[in-house]
């Protein structure tokens, strides 16, 4: 995704990686959310399909809308993992898959073109219809099947199958997941390295406990 630049960001490094590792894992939540109930909150798939659509935003605090509220489920489950509570099975394997998925998609530069090329595409069609409208979200679920979705790792989602066949299911949770490929992107772009998690989960947390 070379069309994501990263002009302007908020307090400290750590903080900015939080953020952008709050976008993965709210990704994550609510592709669980859309699995397992078929609804998830709107304000945060907003959000997270702004984020993607957005391939030029103005400052790094343009991409999630200005305020981290707008990533407070993702600041929650980050909060978790790091904290060591007790998260979410499913939210913990596909943020965490999310994570090893975007090191695979930086490794292939014509994959990374691909996804450019073509967000900046839907980016039209969203000024078009809206950036929710069902045409654009179709438009990034294929994006995502034509492109994270060719790796022999995939992810593979549970929940109720009666509501992950409802018509747009598909297209909406594959959105989602693009979403968190993004917000992934974007958290290795600011310093974010899965080491650091380990690491540096003291300093982590200090920070989502500022946001939250």
């Amino acid at each position: 995704m070379t069309a994501i630049p990263i002009q302007t960001a908020p307090n400290d490094p750590t903080t900015r990686q939080a953020i952008a590792l709050a976008g993965v894992f709210q990704a994550a939540a609510l592709v669980d959310q859309l699995a397992r109930t078929g609804q998830c909150d709107e304000r945060a798939w907003q959000t997270q399909i702004r984020a993607t659509v957005e391939t030029n935003p103005e400052s790094f605090e343009a991409i999630y809308g200005g305020h981290h509220n707008n990533l407070r489920q993702g600041l929650e489950a980050l909060n978790a993992v790091v904290g060591r509570d007790r998260a979410d099975p499913a939210v913990l394997r596909y943020g965490f898959t999310l994570l090893m998925l975007m090191q695979r998609v930086r490794k292939q530069p014509q994959m990374m073109n691909t996804l450019g090329e073509r967000l900046a595409r839907i980016q039209q069609q969203a000024e078009h219809f809206g950036e929710t409208h069902e045409n654009v979200i179709a438009s990034l679920g294929e994006l995502y099947q034509d492109t994270i979705s060719t790796f022999r790792q995939r992810i593979v989602v549970q929940g109720d199958p009666t509501l992950l066949q409802q018509r747009m299911m598909p297209e909406r949770v594959r959105a989602l997941l693009l979403s968190g490929i993004r917000f992934a992107l974007l958290w290795h772009q600011q310093g974010g390295r899965r080491w650091k998690l380990l690491f540096q989960r003291g300093a982590m947390k200090k920070s989502l406990d500022r946001l939250l």
